[in-house]
């Protein structure tokens, strides 16, 4: 995972890194624009990010982001202007925009995210409807109208697929956005759609996996440090995988403990480890342990929320990760940072904190609240807003690492 620990970096702590990015912000993200460069790099993502004493690590990343009312209103009008530059690159005449999004109507601050999403694209001169073909989120009608935890009126159009295009409200669209993760696919022959369907369904978490995104980001992460002579380490967690583990028969769990064991003996004392379900999302399927006996010991009731995730996916595969304490607070409450992105470019970004979780803690979990704080005036030479250049780096790298993964599903 790091290029090995005998090697010799110009830049080896944090201190360090705080002080090198900034002043070196305009070289290092052309860099990053050359590693970019010719990867299927998602529309739009976003990474959470957790800051250690001695590093900065992306713990998540998702290719369907679900929080754009927690990015400031500066930031999104930078969000209107880089989806109508990445829009117009695949298709300049486009007007009419569709957005697919998670069937659960019910949970009213995704509802906030909808319709941010939504308002953006349209800042961004587009006429935006959103629908789906999913039939259990209408009744009699053809549409739902819902208000979201903040008020805000939207409606969700059913839609259907006629000669391979979705017609809904009367429209055909010929741009789609996808806001749906497919952690239970959507019943669509996605092969006969003609418009553009961004990011692809394909990389959906009904078959993506959290270790293969960490292995891709390991290897970017590397090169990005090989360029600049950084330590690995500073940018990246450490991790091992399990496969064959099944939570409710305990079978695969001795050699899961194992790893656990294993991974600690690489880490500072005190340490715990996350154990991650590879296609778990929302939060689900996450254990924060100290040991490989904690989770032999695990009692049922944990076991059956590591067994299953979201849509009723049974978790086989675990991610064996570095917990990286975090040193970030708000209002005295432990926090991270999540960073949004449009095509591997950082656009916006807030902190996540949860009174109810400690500093070694999930904290993408109930109690959560949200600090919204703008990136997009990053400049070189800035070195008051160090912390969120390297957010935005660290996020920029995770972002290659799901193009590659895209680029093999393709």
């Amino acid at each position: 995972m790091a290029l090995g620990d005998n090697m010799t970096y110009k830049i080896n702590t944090k201190q360090e890194l705080e002080s090198f990015i900034p002043k070196a912000w305009k070289e290092i993200n052309h860099f990053i624009d050359s590693m970019v460069k010719d990867l299927p790099v998602p529309l739009y993502s976003s990474v959470d990010i957790r800051e250690s004493a001695t590093k900065f690590a992306p713990v998540d990343n998702n290719i369907y982001p679900a929080g754009f009312n927690n990015v400031c209103m500066l930031d999104l009008l930078v969000c209107a202007e880089k989806f109508k530059k990445e829009i117009k690159k695949i298709d300049p005449e486009i007007k009419n925009i569709g957005i697919i999004p998670e069937s659960h109507t019910k949970n009213l601050y995704y509802l906030d995210h909808l319709y941010t999403l939504k308002n953006t694209l349209e800042k961004a001169g587009y006429n935006v409807t959103i629908f789906t073909v999913d039939e259990a989120v209408f009744q009699e009608s053809n549409k739902v109208d819902l208000k979201s935890q903040s008020g805000w009126d939207l409606t969700i159009h059913k839609a259907v697929v006629k000669d391979g295009c979705f017609i809904a409200n009367n429209q055909s669209m010929c741009f789609v956005i996808l806001n749906h993760d497919q952690s239970s696919p959507l019943n669509i022959d996605w092969e006969t759609i003609k418009a553009p369907v961004i990011p692809t369904p394909k990389i959906g978490w009904f078959q993506r996996q959290k270790i293969s995104h960490f292995t891709y980001y390991s290897k970017v992460a590397n090169e990005f440090c090989e360029k600049f002579s950084i330590n690995p380490d500073l940018l990246q967690a450490k991790f091992k995988m399990v496969d064959n583990v099944d939570f409710a028969s305990k079978d695969g769990l001795t050699e899961l403990a194992a790893q656990i064991d294993s991974l600690i003996t690489e880490l500072p004392k005190e340490s715990s480890v996350f154990v991650k379900a590879s296609q778990g999302t929302y939060g689900m399927g996450i254990s924060v342990v100290k040991s490989g006996e904690e989770i032999i010991n695990m009692n049922r009731k944990n076991r059956n929320k590591m067994d299953i995730g979201k849509n009723k996916i049974k978790f086989t595969k675990v991610l064996v990760q570095e917990g990286v304490e975090t040193v970030i607070k708000y209002d005295n409450h432990p926090a991270e940072v999540t960073i949004y992105l449009i095509n591997a470019e950082s656009v916006g970004g807030f902190m996540r904190a949860n009174p109810l979780r400690s500093t070694q803690s999930n904290l993408n979990a109930k109690g959560m609240v949200y600090q919204k704080y703008c990136i997009s005036e990053i400049r070189e030479n800035c070195d008051h807003k160090a912390k969120e250049a390297i957010y935005s780096i660290i996020g920029r790298l995770s972002t290659i690492a799901a193009g590659y993964e895209i680029r093999d599903v393709l």
